[in-house]
C-alpha cells in the first residue's frame, strides 16, 4: 500500500521462537541452514499449513460481486480536489491518483496532482502549494501526515477535508492526524495473507527474505506483521530483512540481491516485499545469476499490484504473486468519501477485502479491478 520514502536504516530486528527455530536479522544476517527447495517435504506446522491454505484459496477467488457502498449522497457540484503525491514514481501512489482523476471526471469535478518528489521537503512544499490553491479537498497520497504536521494543521484550520491514501495504518476516519477517512486495505490482512501464501506455496518449508522500507511507518509495521505471521510456522526460516527505501530501490536492490544470492544460495526460496517495485529492481540481478524467472526465489509483493507487477507475474519473470490494492476502486472511493464530507455525511467505512493475484487467476490483466463499483457509485451520485 506508502507514506514518506526518505532513506532511513532500521534497527536490528530479532525474532526467536521459544524452541529457537526461527531467527531473523536486519540487513541479511544468516540464520544457518535452511530449505534447499520449496518442494512438498514434511512441514513443521501442519495445522497452520491447513489453515493458511484455506485462507489463500479464498483470497485467490475472482468471482464475487461488489460488496461496497450502494447508497450515498447525490453528487456535489463544482468541487476542486488536489492530490498531493508522495512520489509519482511509486506505482501505487500513481495508480490511486489515476483512479481519483477517473472518478472526478465521472462526478464532474476537477483534480490537480502535485508530486512531492519523494523527499520530506518536496512533500511539504507540495502540500503548502495545495493549500494555497484553496481546494475543496486534499488527498494525502501515500505519505505519513506527521511529516507535514504544519500543513495538516493549516488545512484543518481552514476546514479543508483531508482524505488519505495509505496515509496511516488503519482504514477509516482518523483523529490524530485529523483525516475524514484513510483509504487502504487492512495492513494486518495484507501482511497475513502474503505470509500465508509463502507458507502454503512452500508447503511450510521456506527460506525467506523480507524487503521493507523502515523509513515509512506504514511499511515498517507491515513487514513486522509479515514476520510475525511467518513465525507461526517453525519450519519457515527468516533468512534476512533488507531495509531499502523505496526511493532507492533502483540503485540499491540489484546489489543487495546479488549479495543475498552469494550468501544464501539455494536456501533462499521465497521473498516478500512491502511493495512490488523491489522485484522489478531485483530481476536484473536474478537474471545475471542465471536464475529462472519462474523458479526460486518465488516472490510475492504485499502491495500494491501495479501493472508491471502483473506483467512479471503473467510472464513468470521473477515474481509469482502479489496482494494488489484495487487502485482504481480506491480512487473512486476517495472521491465518494469527499462527496460524503461535502454533504455532511459520515465516511462510508468500506474496506476492500484482500486478494492474491497469480498467473493462474489474473487471466492476463495488468491490474486488480473488482467489478461493480463504477456503476454503483454513478447510480447514487446521479451521474
Amino acid at each position: 500500500m506508502h507514506p514518506n520514502r526518505q532513506a532511513a536504516v532500521s534497527s536490528a530486528v530479532v525474532l526467536a521462537l521459544a524452541a529457537g527455530v526461527l531467527v531473523g536479522c536486519e540487513r541479511g544476517a544468516s540464520t544457518g541452514a535452511g530449505p534447499s527447495s520449496a518442494g512438498p517435504t514434511k512441514a513443521g506446522c501442519p495445522t497452520v499449513l491447513a489453515r493458511d491454505k484455506a485462507a489463500v484459496q479464498r483470497a485467490e477467488k475472482t468471482n464475487f460481486t461488489w460488496n461496497g457502498p450502494t447508497t450515498g449522497p447525490r453528487a456535489a457540484s463544482g468541487k476542486k480536489i488536489v492530490y498531493v503525491a508522495q512520489t509519482m514514481t511509486n506505482p501505487g501512489v500513481a495508480g490511486a491518483a489515476k483512479g481519483v482523476k477517473e472518478a472526478a471526471q465521472a462526478i464532474g469535478w476537477n483534480v490537480r496532482v502535485i508530486d512531492g518528489q519523494g523527499t520530506p521537503a518536496g512533500i511539504q512544499a507540495a502540500f503548502s502549494q495545495a493549500i494555497a490553491l484553496r481546494p475543496s479537498g486534499i488527498v494525502i497520497g501515500g505519505f505519513d501526515p506527521h511529516l507535514t504536521s504544519q500543513q495538516v494543521a493549516k488545512a484543518n484550520a481552514e476546514h479543508i477535508p483531508l482524505i488519505g491514501w495509505h496515509a496511516v495504518d488503519s482504514p477509516g476516519p482518523s483523529k490524530d492526524p485529523k483525516l475524514f477517512s484513510n483509504i487502504t486495505t487492512k495492513v494486518q490482512d495484507v501482511a497475513k495473507i502474503s505470509a500465508d501464501w509463502i507458507i502454503t506455496h512452500s508447503h511450510g518449508n521456506a527460506g525467506v527474505v523480507v524487503f521493507t522500507d523502515a523509513s515509512i511507518p506504514f511499511a515498517r509495521n507491515k513487514s513486522e506483521l509479515i514476520k510475525k505471521e511467518l513465525a507461526t510456522c517453525p519450519s519457515v526460516k527468516l533468512l534476512a530483512e533488507e531495509n531499502i527505501p523505496i526511493s532507492d530501490t533502483s540503485s540499491r536492490t540489484p546489489q543487495e540481491v546479488s549479495s543475498l544470492l552469494s550468501r544464501f544460495r539455494d536456501r533462499w526460496t521465497h521473498s516478500v516485499a512491502i511493495n512490488d517495485v523491489y522485484f522489478a529492481d531485483a530481476a536484473p540481478a536474478l537474471r545475471a545469476a542465471r536464475k529462472k524467472g519462474g523458479a526460486a526465489p518465488y516472490n510475492i509483493g504485499a502491495g500494491d499490484g501495479d501493472p508491471s507487477a502483473f506483467q512479471r507475474i503473467n510472464s513468470r519473470q521473477f515474481q509469482t504473486a502479489t496482494v494488489p490494492e484495487p487502485l482504481a476502486q480506491q480512487g473512486w472511493q476517495i472521491i465518494d468519501e469527499f462527496n460524503r464530507a461535502f454533504s455532511g455525511r459520515p465516511a462510508s467505512g468500506y474496506i476492500a477485502p484482500v486478494h492474491i493475484a497469480t498467473a493462474a487467476n489474473s487471466h492476463g490483466v495488468t491490474s486488480w479491478d473488482p467489478p461493480g463499483y463504477r456503476a454503483a457509485y454513478r447510480k447514487f451520485w446521479g451521474r
